[in-house]
């Protein structure tokens, strides 16, 4: 049975988390870290745990922690995990990262679209960046995973396998995607309350966004080159999901077959990505509550251009269902254990 320990267990990621990990078969969380609710039964903070989880919430004491679990699971704001992994924490258990800390490989870069110090560029070489389809190999050997983010996760693998085969001109790929509320976090903000969202629809930071930088690395890695991209995310009222349109020219005519074979290529063996039927778009609503990704395409002959759409549940695949993903690849588990969750509708 793998020990694990969550620190930051009552954020959205974090009881989503706790919400898998109740129902896995080969681990049990034994420390619920919350420091906005130290000493307060966890159950109390989310409810839906009621006679499920009996535990109270502790502090952050990644030390202390690193003594008593396998795994630590990071969801914090950024920053956090960095200021306080070691080497002797490293030494004693595996940390997997749900913070940007660790995703981006520059760390001048990760300065500057964070805008805060890094504290320990020492681990940026060694932390494995945690998309599971792409990286598996590498992360069944890491000790430390820096999970991706969630626009970020439905971005690269809908467009992924057409980066990686030279099937799209990388200079013109546009990212629009959309998300629900909960992907802001749970903390109290002016723009997130009910009636700022409700029947309003916002598109926010524009040419700013912080995942910009981490989609566009992971993309370049797939193209051999430098990537450098429009991504223009929005707020939609709904509470959870993410739907993001792609746009880029094609390098060849191509037919819908063609296209088709190419995601198969590299998505047909992946429990966790679906490539749809030809004319079905994906939509947020098939894959809610689940691990899945949904991918489908439309090629417009008109434009010469190909229309790239992929869906998500952005506490899911986005976040913790990746994170439990990834410990299962780490401890040499069934990769879909505990992940096995059909999507739920209405």
């Amino acid at each position: 049975m793998i020990k694990v320990g969550i620190i930051g267990a009552t954020g959205y990621a974090g009881g989503e988390l706790v919400r898998i990990l109740t129902g896995h078969k080969d681990a049990e969380i034994k420390w619920y870290g919350s420091r906005s609710y130290i000493d307060k039964k966890y159950a109390d903070v989310y409810q839906n745990m009621f006679q499920i989880v009996d535990a109270v919430c502790m502090d952050d004491n990644m030390e202390e922690l690193a003594d008593q679990v396998d795994v630590i699971f990071t969801a914090t704001p950024q920053g956090l995990c960095a200021s306080l992994v070691n080497e002797e924490i490293l030494s004693k258990t595996k940390i997997i990262d749900l913070s940007a800390d660790f995703r981006l490989k520059d760390v001048n870069i990760y300065e500057e679209w964070y805008k805060i110090e890094h504290k320990a560029p020492q681990f940026i070489e060694e932390a494995v960046y945690g998309l599971c389809e792409v990286n598996r190999e590498d992360i069944k050997e890491a000790r430390l995973v820096a999970n991706p983010g969630c626009y970020t996760t439905c971005s690269i693998l809908t467009a992924y396998p057409l980066a990686k085969e030279g099937l799209i001109d990388m200079d013109t790929l546009i990212i629009d995607a959309k998300s629900g509320t909960s992907g802001a976090g749970r903390g109290a903000k002016l723009p997130n309350l009910y009636c700022e969202v409700n029947e309003n629809i916002k598109a926010y930071g524009v040419a700013t966004h912080r995942h910009t930088p981490e989609i566009e690395g992971q993309l370049g890695y797939a193209a051999g080159r430098q990537v450098t991209l429009n991504f223009t995310p929005h707020l939609v009222p709904m509470n959870r999901g993410i739907l993001a349109t792609e746009y880029a020219k094609l390098t060849k005519n191509v037919s819908w077959d063609d296209v088709k074979a190419v995601y198969d290529k590299y998505y047909k063996e992946e429990k966790f990505v679906r490539v749809l039927e030809k004319d079905v778009c994906p939509e947020t609503k098939w894959v809610e509550g689940s691990n899945y990704v949904d991918i489908g395409f439309k090629i417009d002959p008109r434009t010469g251009r190909i229309i790239m759409m992929g869906a998500i549940d952005n506490l899911v695949k986005g976040a913790a269902g990746q994170a439990v993903q990834n410990m299962n690849l780490m401890f040499g588990l069934k990769e879909s254990e505990g992940l096995e969750l059909v999507p739920m509708f209405p």
